[in-house]
């Protein structure tokens, strides 16, 4: 069995312990992805950095030592079109299969609410759909990307997979969210420097309802934010109140070049509905639309 394309030089001329630790964990999961595409493997594949660099590397040993691999992606309103079009390509230039199918978590009202737990009625939904193709026995196995930095985070979609008897290769193997993109960028992916962007639902905040026109919203002002050349940005919807307004993160060191558009942010805000539409001097962070 060949072993995942990792060269050795290019890390550093002198190995240090956690470059082996690495080699270690590329090799372990190498070994667990093999033995589930010989059986026929479903990666849930949303295009952002982590499913993307499970799905490279089972691409890998496909390509030497064949079996059965198809990468799966549901399409809702809480998935941004970019992130569509970068998914679809990104499957295109691996030459994998990839299927796109349409989800129904907007049909749940258990989703809908925006609890705490709305990203295991997503999962539930998207694992769902994995195990009607799972039951066609075209293929045995399903994984997504939850990798070992994911342990120390809340995360209700883990439920969901453990229900679900989804398996998780890269925290099965130690694989850190950092050492992801190490390896990505030794092998030249140019993923490894993709900013993490969860769906668009991540950026409403608990306890306001989901909804295909909040949604909207959201994707068309980061867009504007975007072209004006801005890179890390988010644009979450808050309350006061009874009144819904748009809070703005912007990474630090970008936070200045939004001054220059913020007065057409702060209109195109208050002509959708929006009571203010404020920028937090305290920058981009993860997890902001949580509370």
């Amino acid at each position: 069995m060949n072993s995942i394309n990792i060269s050795t030089n290019c890390l550093t001329h002198n190995i240090d312990s956690s470059e082996i630790q690495l080699i270690e964990k590329m090799n372990n999961l190498q070994e667990d992805l093999d033995s589930k595409i010989s059986d026929g493997l479903i990666i849930a594949f949303s295009g952002g950095v982590d499913s993307a660099f499970l799905l490279w590397a089972a691409k890998k040993i496909l390509d030497v030592n064949g079996g059965k691999l198809l990468a799966f992606t549901t399409d809702s309103p809480s998935l941004p079109r970019a992130e569509l079009n970068e998914a679809v390509e990104f499957a295109i230039n691996l030459g994998v299969d990839h299927k796109i199918e349409k989800s129904h978590e907007f049909d749940d009202p258990n989703y809908l609410q925006n609890d705490l737990n709305r990203c295991y009625f997503c999962k539930k939904e998207l694992f769902r759909l994995t195990g009607e193709i799972v039951e066609s026995n075209e293929y045995k196995w399903v994984a997504y990307g939850y990798n070992d930095s994911d342990r120390s985070d809340f995360r209700p979609g883990h439920k969901a997979a453990l229900e679900n008897e989804i398996t998780a290769p890269l925290a099965d193997a130690g694989l850190t969210k950092d050492e992801i993109r190490k390896v990505l960028k030794i092998n030249g992916i140019n993923l490894s420097d993709k900013p993490s962007n969860p769906c668009l639902s991540s950026r409403v905040m608990t306890g306001i309802s989901i909804s295909e026109k909040r949604l909207h919203d959201i994707e068309e002002l980061e867009i504007m934010i975007e072209q004006a050349g801005i890179k890390i940005k988010r644009v979450r919807i808050c309350r006061d109140g009874n009144e819904d307004f748009l809070r703005i993160e912007i990474g630090k060191n970008e936070m200045r070049h939004f001054l220059d558009i913020s007065e057409q942010v702060a209109n195109e805000g208050k002509a959708r509905g929006y009571k203010w539409v404020t920028l937090d001097l305290s920058g981009y962070k993860m997890g902001g639309g949580v509370k």
